[in-house]
This record gives C-alpha cells, structure tokens and sequence, in this order.
C-alpha cells in the first residue's frame, strides 16, 4: 500500500508564519522568501500539489489530532476517563474527564489554534493556486476542491467545539484593519455552518470520486468524502432532507465484512473508507505525532501512557455478542490479535484499541509518529445517519441501514419500533459503532442527552455552559472586546 508522504515546504510554513500579526495564528517562522521566487519555483504541476500537501500535514500534528483534541473530544465523554496513573494529569486531561476546564486550559487552547494554523495553510494554497499559471489547469481545480474540504473539516470541529468564531476565508493583510477584525471577530455559529456548507459545495463539484484517483494519490479528499462530510454537517443542523440527499450520493462504498479488521494497517483504505488521516512511521518518519503512545497501555508490559481509558460505563452498554465490544478495548490480562500478551498488571483496566498499533519494534518502543491512519470518516456513518435522518423526518428506511450495522457487528436485527424506540436504537448504535472516533460528545450535545448521560457517569453538565469549551483567553485577550467569551466560562 503506497501512502501520501506529506512534507511541509520551508516557503509554506514562511507564508504561514507572515500571513497574520495575530499570535493565535503564528508559528516560528522558518524561511523568507519573495513572491516572485515563489511562483518562479513553484509555478508547476509538483509545486501546486505542495501547497495542498502541507494542509495535509497539519493533521499529523500534536495539537491537531493527538492529545489535545482526544481530551475534548473523548475523555470529556461517558466513553473514555482520562486513564493514566492518578497522580498524571497530562496537562490538563483531569480537568477535561472532570468537565472543569477554564479559559486557560492547554487543551482547549491547542484545538483551537491548531485548526487556524490548519486553515491559514488552506488560506494560502487557495491564495496561490489560481497564480501558478505553468500547473494543469485540471489539477489546480482538483486541488482547490481538496483545500476546501480540509478548510471545511477544520472549521466544523471549531463550530463543534467552540460555537462561532472567526471566519479566515483569506490571507490575512497584517496592514489591514479590516483583516484583523476578521481574525479576531467571532461570528455566529450559523455564519460558521454557512461558510462551511459553501466550502463542502466547491469541493464536491472540483473533487473526483475516489476510483479517479490512482494510486499515488489515494487518500486525498474525493467527492464522497465531500458529500459524506456536508451530510453530516446537515445533520448537526437537524436538516434531514439535506442528510438524506447528501448520503445518497455517498456510492462506490460498502461495509468491510470483519470489523475488527478496519483499526489494523492491513485494514487503511477498505472499501469502508471515506477519509482518513494517513501517517506513515519509515524512515523519515511522517507520522501521527504521539497519538498511538498516548493512548497505549501503561506499566508492566504497557507501551505507552494509559490517556484516554475506556469506561465501564462503555464497557456496559454493549449487547451481548457484539463483536464490536472487543475491536474497541483493550482489556487488561488478554492476548491480542497479533499475539501481544498484556499483563493484568498494566496500570487500567482497559485501553482504547482503535489507536492500538501492531506488535512491531517500533510499536514496542512506544514510537512517538503512529504509523497507522486515523479513520474520520466511514461508510458506516453514512449508514447511520441515514437511518437517523429517515426516523426524524418521518421519511425513508430506518430500519434497513440499522440492521445492516447491526448485522456486521454479529447482531440479530433491531426489535426497537416507533420514532422513539429507534431514535433510541440508532443512537446506541452510533455509541458502539463509532466509539473513540471523536463523535460520541458532540453527539450527546447535539442530541440533548449530555446532562443525563453526564449523571450517569458521575459527571455534572450544566445546562447552558457545557455545550461548548471555552474560547481561549490568549484570544478573547487579543481580541480586545471584538469578542467574547463563551457564556459560564468568565
């Protein structure tokens, strides 16, 4: 299998470092160079695919897709607890299990700022790929519909996470007043939703289906993956008919047969695959920075730091006979596929398996780059949301998706019946399929299940806080009252 090797240019990461005055958006700056120079070296099939490639890039970053956004994410929820000995806090992952974070919390702080650095990189291809005049006028639009995807994947988990924010839909001028309002003025949530929908629209008319592409360039943005992620925008907005349409165009994908086979190496890019976040762990090494050792065992026989701990509370709710329930925890004490044997010493009893790579040296040595890729988005869901946007509206096949998922994870098909028993049945469904794939908060927020479900795992949400995270006050700082802090976090 040939993966995308995704290096970030010395004159991107310079553009990126200049493009704002604002810190929240900064990085080091590595490289100067002039516009001129750029396009001259630049202005060709191979220097067009680096601006989008470095978008890419972001998401192996620490910040973007390991610790930070796990404890939002996951530990936050009744699925996961922070994990990890007691006495390790891992920043601030306490406080996200506790649903107690502030202001100034690390992991709040880095979603936040790592999704900006993701879109200014997305800002700056989409500046220049119209200017490179010597790149096949077919792949700069392909590549346009890929940046727009990723600017839109980005700003959906800002939305998710945070509400209304900034809108960056361009390099920003630093001598401009105008742009630094728009760096530093939240707008609405349903401003943010447009902006994204508009992105994901672009897209599906630039993008090829994913047999358009050949194999040097699988992984990237296709037009399902555009489809499937606008459905699921629909469906944070509670638009059925928008899920509805929108995965009905999700084709040239099927379920894979053996579940537990999705999360191995062998298993990247199955038929079950929509988008992933690819990392590779060679030499040099361009993988998902500390993702895999984070979440691995701790303590006798353990390879990594214990975060990120199933719950019991999970653990539970599964079915009797749910093959899912395996694929998904590592349990203390058991002998794994690959023959790795973990001790029942190990520091908690469980383990989060979707992160879980293979039983290599490398592995064993609690690699820092995860060699394996990141699943976010599968046919599966698609499924899911089908049946749940059919049972909403009243309209369409609820109970023929639902069996279908039911079925693959070794169950008998579903006995629920009326609105309520399947809204109930599909949303169980959701929680085991997709457990630790980054859904099961923000599907208890935008359900309304969040306080009871809290309470059910000895958390307290509060109505009219918890809903969102707080906005970073190295922002709301900056910002100097252009915006203003989420309501119960001042």
């Amino acid at each position: 299998m040939k993966k995308i090797f995704i290096p970030i240019t010395l004159v991107t990461i310079a553009l990126f470092s200049n493009s704002c005055s604002n810190d929240f958006l900064d990085v080091p700056p590595t490289e100067n160079i002039a516009e001129s120079d750029l396009l001259t070296i630049y202005n060709n099939d191979a220097g067009a695919k680096s601006f989008v490639t470095a978008i890419y890039s972001k998401s192996l970053d620490w910040n973007m897709s390991s610790f930070s956004w796990n404890g939002l994410s996951s530990m936050t929820s009744d699925d996961a607890d922070k994990g990890s000995d007691p006495g390790d806090t891992g920043a601030d992952k306490d406080k996200c299990d506790a649903l107690t974070l502030d202001a100034t919390s690390l992991s709040a702080q880095e979603v936040f700022e790592a999704n900006y650095q993701g879109i200014s990189r997305a800002n700056i291809a989409l500046l220049y790929l119209p200017k490179l005049d010597k790149a096949n006028a077919a792949l700069k639009t392909r590549l346009t519909g890929e940046a727009k995807f990723l600017r839109a994947l980005m700003y959906f988990n800002l939305v998710r996470c945070f509400g209304g924010v900034p809108i960056v839909d361009h390099v920003p001028v630093p001598s401009s007043t105008e742009d630094t309002d728009m760096t530093l003025t939240r707008k609405s949530k349903e401003e943010v939703y447009a902006f994204i929908v508009a992105d994901l629209l672009t897209a599906i008319d630039a993008l090829p289906e994913k047999s358009g592409y050949t194999v040097a360039d699988l992984g990237r943005a296709t037009k399902g993956a555009a489809h499937a992620l606008l459905a699921k925008v629909y469906l944070y907005q509670g638009n059925w008919q928008g899920v509805k349409a929108q995965c009905a165009l999700v084709t040239g994908y099927n379920l894979t047969p053996n579940y537990a086979t999705i999360w191995r190496e062998a298993g990247e890019d199955n038929i079950e695959s929509i988008f992933e976040i690819r990392g590779y762990g060679g030499n040099p090494s361009q993988g998902i920075e500390g993702y895999m050792v984070s979440q691995g065992a701790r303590g006798t026989s353990g390879w990594g730091w214990g975060f990120n701990t199933p719950t019991a509370n999970l653990a539970n709710s599964y079915e009797v006979g749910d093959l899912r329930k395996d694929a998904t925890i590592v349990f203390a004490g058991e002998t794994m596929w690959d023959g790795r044997v973990v001790s029942p010493l190990v520091a908690n009893p469980m383990y989060n398996e979707k992160a879980y790579v293979s039983n290599t040296a490398e592995a064993f040595n609690g690699d820092w780059e995860t060699t394996k890729n990141i699943r976010v988005l599968r046919y599966a869901e698609v499924l899911l949301m089908q049946a749940e946007a059919a049972n909403e509206s009243g309209s369409g096949d609820v109970i023929g998706p639902l069996n279908t998922i039911r079925n693959r994870a070794g169950l008998a098909n579903t006995t629920a019946t009326g609105q309520v028993g399947l809204r109930t049945a599909i949303r169980a469904e959701r929680r085991h399929e997709l457990a630790f794939e980054h859904d099961r908060w923000f599907d208890l927020v935008r359900t309304g299940q969040a306080q009871s479900a809290m309470a059910a795992d000895g958390k307290t949400f509060v109505v009219g806080k918890h809903e969102l995270f707080p906005i970073p006050q190295k922002f709301i700082t900056q910002a100097a009252g252009k915006s203003t802090q989420n309501p119960g976090y001042n």
